[in-house]
């Protein structure tokens, strides 16, 4: 028998660390969608999957959960949901650009995804003719998508988080800066078409023709403000603004939306239980009902903007009482298993048979339970909500990761040259965006320095990395550790700096200058090779840590292959020792404190739970460094 589940400490529910038993409501809802659709989305039984925004929608929340926790069968399942659309040539089954439908812009960003982390040409090329469509889609007289071809210059709320979330990914990651000044303006039409200026909320769509029947013909604005409509609004600023230039002119313009934006979700937030209701401003009229699906993109805008800075801490008050009230009002279980309650069907405008928009017609669509726009939308409100809630140590601490003294590039599938190996950018097996992201989440900025350390830069930064110094076989003219650079890093440690010293075994990394660093400190890297571990033999990469460990606290089991080890000596002391062996070790130097171990070792590869038993715990570890060196770290100005 169903039960309403009822709150009582919110801390318990939004932590991963908490006392109770269960899972975070982000995983719970996950594995409710992994089991409803298994191998494609099928919406209606006994009818083909089909490429629509629905599944975008979810795998986007699902690669958040995996971000949140390593777990690799979540990236499977994306890949798995995406490789049942997506041919070895790149083409998309049940896809036709002609249709010209901004709804299936949406999966393109899971495509992105995949591309990033494999560097498979197939998701490249179905990305690429996502993003012709976009190219040739039919716009407004000013520039604005139609929504649909089928829909002639009508421009919807919801068509912005369809289409601009993948537009800005693909332009940052295929160098099109000019594409920035389209996406803003995207934006900024909407909201002068469709922002009542009484209220500050949207109409659910705006008709530049004033021809249909649902049309202000004055206006053109549709006669409601939909919920889901205004929430999809929310979440594609969010999602944008993370993406967008900094320099961009426009940037603060967007910021400025958003912010008016939520200061009018804010006044028809229902006072008793925190959420939203299907049509915003009447809540009072019958028929009318709080919505989970709207709700969970408030709960989600409202978390991702005070992460990001968007908006003020003080905002948590009210992202909590909605979150609270969106578990109390939407969640329930049944055998174990969680369901999203109260989400309506579908809406939409004109069509055949005609949508009117009035009130009537909003309130008579079907109302479901677990729906895919809501346990989407519920799984990125429940990520961000609970990254939100975590520890932030890194309040105000940059975390400087080197490329100076490791400097390594590589040609991509493009041709293109690009920095490798240990870089925060790189989702591939090589790189550090996991870890990267594990700084992010509690709280500090990355950063990679581009040029030798100078006092003045390294006054910004709290916790210095350097991984993998460059030899010659590397790099045609590595930069070497020289004495002028041991004396400023040390320095800066002694006045407070948390180093970070990753080497290699030595036949792949540079040791002698790197030593001359590290012997500031106590520490010295052994031109050895320990743990040599052959095709997938993993325990023979194992290192135990004993219970008690000051960093690692959980973290007991961690694969590390291919160390050099460590000697010792004042006032270096070690942290993590395998069979008589120094595997990592810290050191206490005037105010500062250093880490030291002989692997770049928490790169994605054995970080992201695509390759590794799931027994093994280097994300456990990798969360609990990044903890670690960020306590010990001092906030810089």
């Amino acid at each position: 028998m169903k039960r309403i589940v009822y709150i009582a400490m919110l801390l318990l529910l939004v932590t991963t660390t908490g006392v109770t038993a269960q899972k975070p409501w982000s995983e719970r809802m996950t594995e409710t969608v992994m089991q409803l659709w298994p191998d494609s989305m099928a919406l209606k039984a006994g009818q083909p999957a089909k490429w629509i925004y629905d599944q975008g929608l979810i795998l986007k929340g699902i690669e958040k959960v995996w971000l949140r926790t390593g777990n690799g069968a979540y990236f499977d399942y994306i890949k798995k949901s995406m490789d049942f659309f997506v041919n070895k040539d790149g083409a998309i089954r049940t896809y036709k650009q002609t249709d010209y439908n901004i709804d299936n812009i949406t999966p393109g960003r899971n495509l992105l995804l995949l591309y990033d982390v494999l560097e498979d040409e197939k998701y490249r090329k179905a990305a690429v003719t996502l993003r012709e469509q976009l190219k040739n889609h039919p716009r407004t007289k000013e520039g604005g998508f139609w929504h649909k071809k089928i829909y002639p210059w009508q421009m919807w709320l919801d068509g912005l988080y369809m289409g601009e979330p993948f537009y800005a990914e693909y332009a940052s990651r295929f160098n099109e800066p000019e594409a920035f000044d389209d996406i803003a303006n995207q934006f900024i039409w909407m909201e002068q078409h469709a922002r009542d200026a009484k209220t500050g909320l949207l109409y659910h769509a705006w008709d530049e023709s004033k021809e249909q029947r649902w049309a202000n013909k004055t206006t053109g604005q549709s006669p409601h403000f939909w919920g889901r409509a205004m929430g999809w609004y929310g979440m594609a600023l969010a999602d944008v603004l993370e993406i967008f230039p900094a320099s961009h002119p426009q940037r603060k313009v967007l910021i400025d939306i958003f912010k008016r934006y939520i200061t009018a979700v804010k006044k028809v937030q229902d006072p008793q239980t925190g959420v939203w209701w299907q049509i915003l401003d009447k809540g009072n009229v019958k028929g009318n009902y709080l919505e989970a699906s709207a709700s969970s993109m408030f709960v989600y805008a409202l978390a991702k903007g005070i992460r990001l800075g968007y908006l003020p801490a003080a905002e948590m008050a009210t992202a909590k009482k909605a979150y609270a009230g969106l578990l109390k009002t939407f969640v329930s279980e049944e055998n174990g298993k969680a369901h999203l309650n109260k989400v309506c069907q579908v809406a939409g405008l004109g069509g055949n048979p005609y949508r009117d928009g009035s009130f009537e017609y909003y309130i008579s669509e079907p109302i479901v339970t677990d729906d895919p726009k809501g346990l989407g939308a519920f799984i990125l409100a429940a990520t961000e909500m609970e990254t939100l809630t975590e520890p932030k140590p890194g309040a105000g601490k940059t975390v400087l990761l080197d490329q100076f003294f490791n400097h390594e590039t590589r040609k991509n599938k493009l041709g293109n040259t690009v920095p490798f190996h240990y870089t925060w950018e790189d989702r591939m097996n090589s790189g550090f965006a996991l870890w990267g992201q594990l700084f992010r989440n509690q709280g500090a900025v990355t950063g990679s320095l581009l040029t030798a350390p100078t006092a003045d830069v390294l006054k910004k930064a709290s916790v210095y990395i350097i991984v993998d110094p460059d030899t010659q076989k590397e790099t045609e003219n590595p930069q070497f550790i020289k004495p002028a650079h041991t004396k400023v890093i040390s320095d800066w440690v002694k006045a407070g700096g948390v180093l970070v010293l990753m080497a290699n075994d030595s036949a792949n990394t540079e040791l002698d200058h790197f030593n001359e660093l590290a012997a500031s400190f106590g520490i010295q890297f052994n031109k050895d090779n320990r743990n040599a571990v052959k095709n997938n033999a993993y325990e023979t990469g194992l290192i135990k840590v004993a219970k008690g460990n000051p960093v690692f606290k959980k973290a007991e089991r961690l694969f590390i292959k291919e160390i050099a080890t460590l000697s010792l000596k004042t006032p270096a002391q070690a942290l993590v020792s395998d069979q008589g062996y120094i595997i990592m070790a810290t050191a206490h130097y005037g105010k500062g404190k250093v880490f030291a171990v002989g692997d770049p070792w928490l790169y994605n590869e054995y970080v992201d739970g695509r390759k590794l038993p799931a027994d093994f715990e280097n994300y456990t570890a990798a969360r609990e460094l990044a903890a670690w060196l960020l306590q010990n770290a001092l906030p810089k100005k």
